[in-house]
């Protein structure tokens, strides 16, 4: 069996998110459900409900509105935003914790995806486009598949280093080399086991290599900028440092600009400055 063979073979015993997401993922995906189907599922989990409430006051989601209850919520946010609540609330414990093989502390990670959830949904309305719907829960979970790598099965992220610099690749083509296979494709292998929408296991699975993907779409084009512009500005730098570069055909079909770049960016350190509250508990 092949290292590639071992690794995504391994996906399946990673521990599942609860079941109330689980639950709530699946109605989610039925266009017959309502909100009211949907809050009835994260009721049956009271540690779920409480999180989703810590959540949704924070300044981003709710602004300067109290959200007392899970009706508030979804009569507030709706569907769509019900669910990135919830999921934000169950990845906290996974993308809290230190990310050893890739030399994330703990909290850096979290702080990453937070950081691309939100600047992708800002690029897109800063482009004057329509903000694809699954576009912040693909940012959110786009590089899970570190925290199968790095934390469950403990690679040796050093390995990938020296062949990334040995090599002059980019780190995801040292995970290839190295491993047979790299983050963002374990990501998606994971993603697919848990039920995730397909279009964000396609956002998780090409964010790194959009040109490369059998077809391109604008929430992978978003996640796949603002996923190197938050590392450009230190968010979730690891083992495998600055060593991601934009695609070009990407940036041409944003029409991206510097001025957008560091409009973006400043933005969304901004709404990851809202969020800190909420990312500042233990989980």
């Amino acid at each position: 069996m092949t290292m590639r063979e071992e690794i995504l073979a391994k996906v399946p015993t990673v521990p599942g998110l609860p079941a109330a997401v689980m639950k709530v993922l699946r109605l989610v995906q039925d266009p017959d459900m309502g909100v009211g189907e949907i809050m009835a599922a994260v009721e049956l989990d009271p540690g779920l409900t409480a999180e989703v409430l810590r959540m949704a006051n924070s300044a981003y989601f709710a602004g300067p509105r109290k959200v007392v209850s899970l009706r508030d919520a979804g009569v507030l946010f709706g569907t769509q935003r019900l669910l990135q609540l919830v999921l934000t609330s169950a990845i906290y414990p996974y993308a809290k914790q230190p990310i050893r093989g890739y030399d994330l502390s703990a909290g850096q990670l979290l702080q990453h995806l937070a950081a691309v959830a939100m600047g992708a949904e800002r690029l897109a309305k800063t482009l004057k486009r329509e903000v694809p719907q699954c576009v912040f829960t693909a940012g959110l979970l786009h590089d899970i598949g570190k925290i199968v790598l790095g934390t469950f099965l403990e690679i040796d992220g050093d390995a990938i280093v020296n062949v990334a610099r040995e090599k002059r690749v980019s780190f995801e083509r040292a995970e290839c080399e190295v491993l047979g296979i790299d983050h963002a494709e374990v990501g998606a292998a994971l993603l697919t086991e848990w039920g995730i929408p397909a279009e964000v296991v396609h956002v998780t699975r090409w964010h790194h290599q959009p040109d490369e993907a059998d077809d391109d779409t604008l929430a992978t084009d978003l996640v796949h900028i603002v996923d190197i512009l938050s590392i450009e500005c230190g968010l979730g730098v690891g083992v495998d440092g600055l060593n991601y570069r934009p695609s070009q055909d990407v940036v041409d079909r944003l029409g991206l600009n510097n001025k957008i770049a560091e409009q973006v960016t400043c933005g969304m350190l901004a709404d990851l400055e809202d969020m800190a509250p909420q990312f500042s508990r233990t989980p």
